[in-house]
């Protein structure tokens, strides 16, 4: 049996449910299959930048996410044990934005908000454990072909355009032929999750927190109930090794002291890519999110390109569907998202890793200094707080014609 949608969505993560909520929200009839049994509530994402909750908010979905969340008012990049740190402030740029701070808080939250927004909207059905197996685009629709986990046939349906949401493992890219461009890096991220208040231990700390170690660096990002820390120890030791429970332990250790042992609540371990299509659309699929692209995460800025990205494309579907705009207007969506992530995205939050990487004490000196040199001058603050908040490149985007 066929059945006939607007827009087809590969993929029910956050990416995939906003663009699904949207393009409903827009009188477009939506279908969203997802191949996990259920709502994945793991720990992926959690930073939500000062546009993003501003569009967000214009859903009616922010201030919810700000309930359950912590609000960060600034970041830092700290020197361990001195303490010596550059702060910046988004007060800087509260002119600019109705939510002048980062919000913390897990992507699953914002799934479990889009979903529940779906499964009571007339316009929309979302199907879990089911994937998107083929599809065929035929110049007038999509037909897709779907099936279970276990390999069954599913339903057969059509839309008039396919959306790949399915992640940067994505199933529709691979199906298309397009390359995933760029790199992988060689070190293996540990990631480790603790109740453990390190705020009370290091005066000044801001909620995210970048910090140079004695003999590495930590990324510090806070969440409600807990702390969720990026560590990168010893390269030369083995991925089993690194992630022992007694060598994280001695990575806590070396940070502060404590008698007894921390209470470490999770390890796990990732891979960064750093990854673009050449292309975001061909013909009538459109990639989004991380099936588009990758980047590494310091700075916080992959969800958000995602949810960036739905709310971009949702605007070409409109007007398509609404106004009759021609099959070429989502060429407009393309040539406005992949350039500002290429150099946005990928390029700033590499100059962040690369920055967070410097061993040599004299280099992490210099690179501390010019960053308290930009933080102590009000202009340069502001203007790199509106850099690193991802509002320049969402200007710089809504600029191309």
């Amino acid at each position: 049996m066929v059945s006939d949608y607007g827009v087809v969505v590969a993929g029910g993560g956050p990416t995939g449910l906003l663009t699904a909520l949207l393009c409903a929200e827009a009188g477009i009839d939506v279908c969203v299959f997802e191949a996990a049994p259920a709502l994945a509530r793991d720990l992926r994402a959690t930073s939500f930048h000062p546009p993003t909750l501003d569009m967000l908010d214009d859903i009616g979905i922010a201030a919810g996410l700000i309930a359950r969340g912590v609000i960060c008012p600034s970041w830092q990049v700290r020197m361990h044990p001195s303490g010596d740190r550059a702060v910046f402030e988004l007060a800087t740029i509260a002119g600019e934005t109705r939510h002048p701070f980062r919000l913390q808080c897990e992507q699953w939250k914002l799934a479990e908000a889009l979903l529940e927004r779906l499964s009571v909207h007339p316009r929309a059905r979302v199907a879990f454990g089911t994937r998107v197996a083929a599809f065929a685009d035929d110049g007038d629709g999509v037909t897709v072909t779907t099936a279970d986990n276990g390999g069954n046939s599913g339903p057969t349906v059509r839309g008039r355009f396919l959306v790949g949401a399915d992640g940067w493992r994505s199933d529709v890219r691979s199906q298309l032929g397009l390359p995933f461009e760029g790199e992988s890096y060689p070190e293996t991220t540990v990631v480790v999750t603790t109740p453990f208040r390190f705020e009370d231990h290091l005066e000044g700390m801001s909620m995210v927190t970048s910090c140079w170690t004695r003999d590495s660096h930590i990324a510090f990002l806070r969440l409600p109930e807990m702390w969720r820390l990026a560590l990168y120890p010893d390269e030369s030791l083995p991925i089993e090794e690194q992630t022992r429970p007694e060598t994280v332990e001695a990575v806590l250790q070396d940070v502060i002291r404590i008698d007894g042992r921390y209470p470490v609540t999770g390890i796990w371990t990732y891979r960064v890519n750093q990854r673009i299509v050449p292309n975001y659309r061909v013909g009538r699929v459109v990639l989004v999110g991380d099936a588009a692209h990758v980047n590494s995460p310091a700075g916080g800025m992959g969800l958000n390109a995602g949810i960036h990205d739905a709310f971009e494309l949702a605007r070409a579907f409109a007007a398509i569907f609404g106004k009759g705009a021609a099959l070429e207007r989502l060429d407009l969506y393309d040539r406005r998202r992949r350039p500002v992530v290429a150099k946005h995205i990928l390029g700033l939050s590499a100059r962040n890793r690369a920055r967070m990487r410097v061993s040599d004490p004299a280099e992490r000196r210099k690179e501390l200094e010019a960053l308290q040199a930009i933080a102590a001058d009000p202009e340069r603050h502001r203007a790199f707080v509106m850099r690193a908040s991802m509002i320049d490149g969402l200007r710089e985007a809504e600029a191309v014609t």
